[in-house]
């Protein structure tokens, strides 16, 4: 199996079993979550595995998907899981806004430079926007949940937030082509 599959699939895969069993099982938080705790954590192996490191965002998530769907199953309250993706963007946002203040280079910079290079003023830019866009989505996703019903939070989690990242992600192509070097 390739590597950029496997790399998919470790991504993407939980969040997919989680909705599967989400429906499957009646639209039920309390069956879904366990297949979802556990999907995390042998995505999290294999990443491991693979790479002999877990790079800090997917260890971060799998040990909020972890903590707070043990809460939610414990006290049998969904607000547990319903925050998470306000919560781990929110911690996404203020570790960018502290690297802005406490690091040399912007955080961001630091995640990604082996795959891009940029100037430093595009590295800021993209940095700032990635906050911003955090913050939105911690915003958005209070919004929904406390608005809206489980089953259509739920599609918003797996379809919605999915499908703003990437369409987010791609907006900052031309940000990144205008600050590009060839380092």
């Amino acid at each position: 199996m390739n590597k950029s599959l496997i790399k998919f699939l470790t991504d993407f895969g939980p969040i997919f079993i989680f909705f599967i069993f989400y429906y499957k099982g009646g639209h039920d938080l309390r069956l879904a979550i366990p297949p979802l705790i556990y999907a995390t954590l042998v995505s999290l192996a294999i990443i491991y595995w693979l790479e002999k490191r877990i790079p800090l965002i997917p260890l971060t998530s799998g040990i909020l998907i972890t903590f707070f769907g043990g809460l939610t199953l414990y006290f049998n309250n969904p607000i547990f899981i319903y925050m998470k993706p306000t919560i781990i963007n929110m911690l996404f946002a203020i570790a960018l806004i502290f690297g802005k203040f406490f690091s040399k280079e912007p955080l961001i910079k630091k995640m990604f430079k082996s795959s891009i290079q940029l100037l430093d003023q595009g590295w800021k830019k993209l940095n700032d926007r990635w906050i911003f866009f955090f913050i939105f989505l911690g915003i958005l996703n209070e919004i929904v949940w406390r608005t809206q019903s489980e089953e259509f939070w739920v599609n918003f989690k797996v379809w919605g937030l999915l499908t703003i990242t990437f369409i987010f992600t791609a907006s900052q192509i031309p940000l990144m082509n205008k600050y590009k070097t060839d380092k």
